[in-house]
C-alpha cells in the first residue's frame, strides 16, 4: 500500500533525517522555489547527514515568504548549512507575493518583507546543528526569520543566528529597513505539555523621523556602531557538553576593567534554564568585522570537531 506525500505549496520545504545502521538517511528532501534544498556526504562521517539550505538567483527578493519543516528522529544527526551569506535583496514596493506558505501579513511593518519561518523536531537521542552563513541585508531590505524548536530531553542543539551591518563596501552600513529575528526552543517530556527553555529576538529598524531637518533619534547604523556582525549560539543537550564546559570556562577567565576604546570584539556567555530542568547556553557575539566573528566563532566551537568530525566542522566554518 503506497503512502502518498503531500504537495509542497510554493516556498515550501521539507527534510526528514533518519539513522539505518550506521548510516544518515534522508527520508524526505524536498523543495520548491525559491527554496532550494542540497544534500552531501562526508566519507568520514557516513553517520551524519548534511544539507545546504539556499535560494536560487544568490538571495531572497522582497515578498519571498519560505517555510521549512526538519524532522531530525531517534538517534540521527542532522548539519544545515548554507554557501555564503543569505542576501535579503530590497524591498520593491507591491511586490508580488510568489507563494503564501505563511498565515496572512500580521502588520504594516511585514508589507513586502522578505519572511522566513523554519519549524525544527528533534527526536530523542538526535541532534541537530544548524550552522548557516550569516545574514547580509541590502539597502532598505526589510527582513523577518520565525524559526521554532521542539526538543526530547536528551536531543542536542546547536543553533547560530547571526547577521552583518550589510555591503560594507557599497556603503551600506545598517542601511536595511527593518530586521527581525525570533528563535523560540521548547522541551518536551519534562511535563505533560512542552516547556519554553528560551524565547530569543532581536529587532533592529529605524526610530523616529526628522524633524525641521533634524533627527529626534540616533540612527540604526549609530546605536550599532562600531560593530558590523552580531552573533548568537544556542546549545543545549548531552552531545555538545565539552563544549559548553570549555566556554564556560573561558568566560570565568575574563577580566572586567575599564576600557578607553570599544574592543574589535567582545563577547557573553549566559546559562538558560526552564521549568523542569532543561538547561542550556546562550553565547553573543559582536565584532567589528564579520571575519573577527567567524574566526572566533571557528575557535571557540572547534570542539563540535570533536562530535560532527573535521572533515562536517571545515564545512561549517570554511575559510
Amino acid at each position: 500500500m503506497s503512502t502518498s506525500i503531500p504537495k509542497l505549496e510554493a516556498g515550501c520545504g521539507r527534510i526528514a533525517s533518519f539513522l539505518h545502521g550506521n548510516s544518515a538517511v534522508l527520508s524526505e528532501l524536498s523543495s520548491t522555489y525559491p527554496l532550494k534544498l542540497i544534500s552531501a556526504r562526508v566519507s568520514s562521517r557516513p553517520d551524519i547527514s548534511i544539507v545546504y539550505i539556499l535560494s536560487y538567483g544568490g538571495g531572497l527578493v522582497g515578498g519571498d515568504r519560505t517555510h521549512l519543516n526538519v524532522k531530525v528522529n531517534h538517534q540521527s544527526s542532522l548539519v544545515l548549512l548554507s554557501q555564503g551569506s543569505t542576501k535579503v535583496f530590497t524591498t520593491r514596493l507591491q511586490q508580488k507575493h510568489i507563494n503564501s506558505p505563511l498565515p496572512p501579513i500580521e502588520l504594516n511593518t511585514d508589507a513586502g518583507a522578505t519572511i522566513q519561518k523554519m519549524d525544527f523536531t528533534v527526536s530523542s537521542k538526535g541532534a541537530l546543528y544548524l550552522l548557516p552563513d550569516p545574514v547580509t541585508c541590502f539597502r532598505s531590505a526589510s527582513y523577518k526569520q520565525l524559526q521554532t524548536f521542539h526538543l526530547a530531553q536528551d536531543a542536542t542543539l546547536v543553533l547560530l543566528d547571526w547577521i552583518t551591518s550589510g555591503r560594507k563596501s557599497r556603503g551600506e552600513e545598517w542601511s536595511f529597513s527593518r530586521y527581525y529575528s525570533l528563535n523560540e526552543i521548547f522541551l518536551d517530556g519534562f511535563t505533560s505539555r512542552p516547556v519554553r527553555l528560551a524565547k530569543d529576538g532581536l529587532l533592529l529598524e529605524e526610530e523616529g523621523a526628522e524633524t525641521n531637518g533634524h533627527s529626534s533619534k540616533r540612527s540604526l547604523a549609530q546605536r550599532l556602531a562600531p560593530y558590523s556582525c552580531y552573533a548568537n549560539v544556542v546549545l543545549y543537550g548531552p552531545q555538545i557538553q565539552d563544549v559548553v564546559r570549555e566556554l564556560t570556562a573561558a568566560y570565568e577567565k575574563i577580566s572586567v576593567m575599564k576600557l578607553t576604546a570599544p574592543p574589535d570584539l567582545l563577547w557573553s556567555l549566559s546559562p538558560i534554564t526552564c521549568h523542569g530542568g532543561g538547561r542550556g547556553t546562550i553565547v553573543r557575539v559582536a565584532g567589528k568585522e564579520t571575519e573577527l566573528v567567524k574566526d572566533w566563532l571557528r575557535e571557540a566551537l572547534k570542539g563540535l570537531a570533536q562530535v560532527v568530525g573535521v572533515d562536517v566542522y571545515r564545512r561549517a566554518f570554511a575559510q
